[in-house]
C-alpha cells in the first residue's frame, strides 16, 4: 500500500461568531487542484472531543482498504 497523506485543521472560535465556512484548496505536485471539505461540530469541550473522534472512526470506515 502507498504511504498517505492525511489533510485537516482545527480552529476553535466561539459560535457566534462564524458567519460561513469555505472549503479548502489544495494543489497536488502534478499541477492539479483537489479540495478539503471543512466540517464544523459545535457544543461544550467534551462534545466537541466526542463528536471529533466518532468523525475519525467513520473516516476511516469510508476506506476500509486502508
Amino acid at each position: 500500500m502507498a504511504n498517505l497523506t492525511l489533510v485537516y485543521g482545527l480552529r476553535l472560535l466561539p459560535a457566534e461568531e462564524v458567519a460561513s465556512i469555505g472549503e479548502a484548496p489544495i494543489e497536488l505536485k502534478n499541477g492539479n487542484k483537489a479540495r478539503v471539505t471543512m466540517h464544523v461540530l459545535e457544543g461544550t469541550r467534551e462534545e466537541i472531543e466526542g463528536q471529533l473522534r466518532q468523525s475519525i472512526d467513520a473516516f476511516f470506515d469510508f476506506f476500509p482498504e486502508i
